[in-house]
C-alpha cells in the first residue's frame, strides 16, 4: 500500500480499531472511471477470474475485508468493505450481478461482450484460453467512505 493510501486509512480509522484485512488497489480496465462508479454508488460489485488467484497464488476475498480503491494514479478515492464473494461460472453469472457491476450501458450484453474482451486478453497473456463457463469470483460491496478531492 503507497503512503497516501495508508494516511487515508489511518486517517479514517483514527480513534477506532481499524480492521485488519485491507488492500489498495485500482480497477484493471479503467481505474479513473471504474473508481467514480464506485464513488457515485452506480458500481457495487466486480468479479475477477478464480484462475488468476491460483496464478499469483493470491487468496480468494471474503466477507472480512477492506480495500481502498485507487485512481489511475493511485491515489485513493475511497474504502469499501467486501459483503459477498461467490464462484460463479462466467455464463451463470445473473443478469443482477453484471447490471451492479455499473459499467457501460449499464446492460447484460455489455457487461459479457466487455468481459470476454478483457478475460480472453488476460489469459491469452498467461497461455490460457477463455472459456464461457471459466469459474469468476463475483464481489459485492459496499462504499465506506468518499475521499474528498
Amino acid at each position: 500500500m503507497n503512503k497516501e493510501a495508508q494516511a487515508y486509512w489511518d486517517e479514517y480509522w483514527e480513534g477506532q480499531e481499524k480492521p485488519e484485512s485491507v488492500t489498495a488497489w485500482q480497477f484493471g480496465a479503467d481505474p479513473d472511471y471504474l473508481a467514480q462508479l464506485v464513488s457515485d454508488g452506480v458500481k457495487t460489485a466486480t468479479c475477477s477470474g478464480r484462475i488468476f488467484y491460483d496464478v499469483e497464488n493470491e487468496p480468494l476475498p471474503t466477507t472480512e475485508d477492506y480495500s481502498i480503491i485507487l485512481d489511475g494514479d493511485d491515489k485513493p478515492t475511497s474504502i469499501i468493505k467486501t459483503t459477498e464473494v461467490t464462484i460463479t461460472p462466467m455464463n451463470e453469472v445473473s443478469e443482477e450481478f453484471a447490471i451492479s457491476e455499473g459499467e457501460g450501458d449499464r446492460t447484460y450484453q455489455y457487461w459479457w461482450d466487455t468481459h470476454v474482451d478483457f478475460f480472453t486478453n488476460e489469459l491469452q497473456s498467461i497461455g490460457r484460453e477463455f472459456s464461457e463457463d471459466m469459474l469468476l469470483v463475483c464481489e459485492r460491496f459496499k462504499v465506506i467512505h468518499v475521499k474528498e478531492q
